[in-house]
């Protein structure tokens, strides 16, 4: 199945089968004999730039991006009430990976995907040859460690103050999503055509659906135990962590914390990046990546 928003390099769109019977939507750019560069969405694929998977695919990488369960075209039963957990997520990367190349993977998150991609590359260390965490942090949703800033608080009371939308309208979901981006200090424009694709790839407009695609949502509702912040020193793969400057959701700290914790791994700061990742920043990231 081909997309309506086909990309300047050319890719294509098709979905996987893990073992445990789940379906994953997937999109590859590249040579698929390249080597793979695996992005765990957050939680919907196109919490990757295209730009990004574009300069990855160009430096010679066979760059798969995908949809974590109950989002965009993988798997989705019941986000309110999800009968999985995190290390479920974990295990569907490593199959992925598994099942798409003989060679261990580039693993990377973003976001909340982040979090999946700590637990894979920490439960499944056969199947990943280097990770990037971007714009995430090492605990899962919920309080925050003592020494890890937590949320903005007044950023956050401006952006759980909007008024939530009619989760079947499209419109209304996109303009939610500019005003969201506004107040995060990211591009009001650029959210809305993300949120208008995100809709356009939804298996349905119930609103709990719209909403865990859209806000990431049944997070909050993953059963996200035992911690792992404390095995982060048994990673034995180079890393990469890329945080933007301005974060408000997971402040600069959290990233800080995970390049200090994570053995040799690099961090990279987004001098002009609150938490979506810029298009503009897209050959610095694939740079440091590729660099892995």
């Amino acid at each position: 199945m081909q997309l309506p928003w086909r990309l300047a390099m050319h890719s294509t769109v098709d979905s996987f089968r893990t073992p445990e019977g789940v379906t994953l939507g997937v999109e590859h750019f590249g040579d698929a004999a390249a080597p793979l560069v695996l992005l765990a969405g957050g939680p919907t694929m196109l919490s990757w730039p295209d730009a990004l998977c574009e300069a990855l695919a160009r430096g010679g990488r066979h760059v798969v991006r995908y949809d974590l369960r109950d989002s965009g075209t993988s798997t989705t039963v019941d986000p309110e009430a999800p009968a999985y957990t995190l290390r479920d997520l974990a295990a569907d990367a490593a199959a992925l990976a598994r099942g798409l190349d003989d060679r261990p993977a580039h693993l990377a998150g973003v976001y909340v995907g982040g979090m999946v991609v700590q637990v894979a590359a920490l439960d499944h260390p056969d199947a990943f040859s280097a990770l990037t965490l971007v714009g995430t942090r090492s605990v899962a949703p919920g309080p925050v460690d003592d020494d890890l800033p937590d949320h903005d608080p007044a950023t956050m009371g401006r952006r759980f103050a909007l008024p939530m939308p009619d989760w079947s309208d499209r419109a209304a979901v996109a303009e939610f999503a500019a005003a969201g981006a506004e107040i995060l200090g990211n591009d009001p424009a650029a959210a809305r055509t993300t949120a208008e694709r995100i809709f356009d790839r939804m298996p349905s407009t119930q609103p709990a659906i719209t909403m865990a695609n859209q806000l990431g949502m049944v997070f909050s509702r993953l059963d996200c135990e035992p911690r792992w912040r404390e095995r982060l020193p048994e990673l034995a793969i180079p890393a990469l962590v890329v945080h933007g400057r301005h974060d408000p959701f997971f402040p600069l700290g959290n990233g800080e914390a995970l390049a200090r914790e994570i053995p040799g791994a690099r961090l990279l700061v987004l001098e002009r990046a609150s938490t979506a990742i810029p298009a503009a920043s897209a050959d610095e990231i694939a740079a440091a990546m590729l660099a892995l």
